[in-house]
């Protein structure tokens, strides 16, 4: 890792605690990231991860040593952190979390002072302090100081109830199981549910960066769990958070899992009905049902690569109010234009508040399209010429190539193929009018990219 001058993926650094991310490296990056602020006033936080603490550390000693000073808001969710430092007018931030990741990796992301990621253009400047060895010391009575930053989830909760209808949600007395994948959702999404007047279950809820409940990518076959809860206790919806509580995964009231690209499909579609012409920025990756939406409802679809950075930048740029993904990321501009779990949360129950359906016949009356996603496992020396053979393979076809390889066919059928950018690994999204379909594409794409890989590893 951190090769070809390289540090930043698709949604920030990431790297297996002490292997690929040490504290020396961390050192390095906070000082680098300190040296491309020049100095400043930078908040910092993370996630539940039991490497936070150390990793925070460490990166305050670089961003110090490079004359910034840091205010330390602790564990928080990363939307929270995000807010933080745009409502104190900070130049930026910091946040050590690995989002979706298994426990035993960690990152870093690099906030600018409106709250969203830097942007790519940002992120090679870093990188080119970091690998050229730029990083501009400070003399020692300039050394940046390191303060504590209380309330920054409170700050965060009153800016989400700001933008919805916090009486009409609570006269309905919802009652929502929260699975908060034992980290940083527990500390925000219960306590806003409860200020709209829900009555809360929660499960996987208390801190723990091992993850024992469930691992913390919010995926359907994790959330068993959930959908048992939501149907045993008679609820009326069920939210998973991942890592950072930025993702939200929803679970109606039969304990049917949806994802992503429905609760954001819902979202459009009564957002549209208020703001007919808008545009609505979504990767590649999601679903034709975004694009279905938007024509029904007179809006206008912005494609992007894959990655909220790429989401954010290009929502900041065209001042679009909407944007969405496939993995669950909300991003609603009204109050930040980043991914933010506990503000999709209060937005699906303002849309239940508003019709006064639940949340089944709500998707229900969405154009139906069956999502299949599969992975494999590819080295990141291989990436590159694998999606060169893929292209090749695949030039004959209806394609697209903004983010990998993305494939449509008649009868609504396509498939999006791309190399990971946070993993070894290429990941697969089909989806068709029918289940079955939509699994003998995964499959069929499966095997051909299994070939290519094998072929280029002899």
């Amino acid at each position: 890792m951190f090769t070809q001058r390289r540090l930043f993926g698709t949604n920030g650094i990431r790297g297996l605690v002490n292997k690929e991310l040490t504290p020396e490296t961390a050192i390095k990056i906070g000082a680098a990231t300190g040296t491309f602020f020049k100095s400043g006033r930078l908040i910092l936080g993370y996630d539940a991860r039991t490497s936070g603490p150390m990793l925070a550390k460490a990166v305050i000693s670089g961003l110090n040593a490079a004359g910034c000073d840091v205010f330390l808001a602790g564990m928080a969710p990363t939307p929270a952190l995000q807010y933080a430092v745009k409502k104190h007018e900070m130049h930026g931030g910091v946040i050590i979390t690995a989002s979706h990741n298994p426990p035993e990796y960690n990152g870093i992301k690099v906030i600018w002072s409106d709250g969203i990621e830097i942007s790519r253009e940002q992120e090679i400047q870093i990188e080119n302090v970091f690998f050229d060895d730029k990083i501009r010391y400070v003399s020692w009575d300039k050394i940046g100081v390191a303060n504590d930053l209380p309330g920054v989830i409170e700050d965060y909760l009153k800016a989400v109830e700001k933008h919805v209808d916090v009486v009409r949600i609570a006269k309905k007395q919802y009652h929502v199981v929260v699975d908060a994948a034992n980290s940083v959702g527990s500390l925000a999404a219960p306590r806003l549910l409860r200020e709209l007047g829900c009555k809360v279950t929660t499960i996987n809820a208390n801190i723990d960066g091992t993850f024992p409940g469930r691992l913390p990518e919010p995926r359907p076959e994790n959330l068993g769990e959930l959908a048992m809860a939501v149907k045993a206790v008679g609820a009326d919806l069920g939210v998973a958070y991942d890592g950072d509580a930025d993702r939200s995964v929803f679970v109606d009231e039969q304990g049917d899992i949806h994802w992503g690209d429905k609760t954001f499909a819902l979202v459009e579609k009564h957002f549209l009905k208020e703001n007919a012409g808008e545009k609505v920025v979504t990767p590649v990756s999601s679903s034709s049902l975004i694009k279905d939406i938007a024509d029904a409802y007179d809006g206008e679809i912005v494609w992007t690569k894959v990655g909220s950075v790429t989401v954010s930048q290009t929502m900041k740029k065209l001042r679009a109010k909407l944007g969405g993904e496939e993995n669950g990321g909300i991003f609603y501009g009204p109050h930040q234009a980043v991914r933010d779990g506990a503000m999709s949360t209060a937005l699906i129950l303002d849309i239940m508040a508003r019709t006064g359906d639940k949340l089944s016949k709500l998707i229900s009356e969405l154009p139906r399209y069956f999502i299949e996603k599969a992975k494999i496992e590819c080295p990141e020396d291989l990436k590159e010429k694998v999606l060169e053979k893929l292209i090749e393979h695949t030039k004959r076809l209806n394609v697209n190539t903004i983010d990998g390889v993305k494939i449509w066919f008649k009868d609504k059928r396509a498939i999006l193929i791309r190399p990971s950018g946070t993993e070894p690994i290429y990941r697969l999204y089909a989806e068709a009018k029918t289940q079955e379909s939509a699994e003998e594409l995964t499959k069929k794409y499966h095997l051909e990219l299994k070939k290519i890989i094998d072929i280029l590893r002899k």
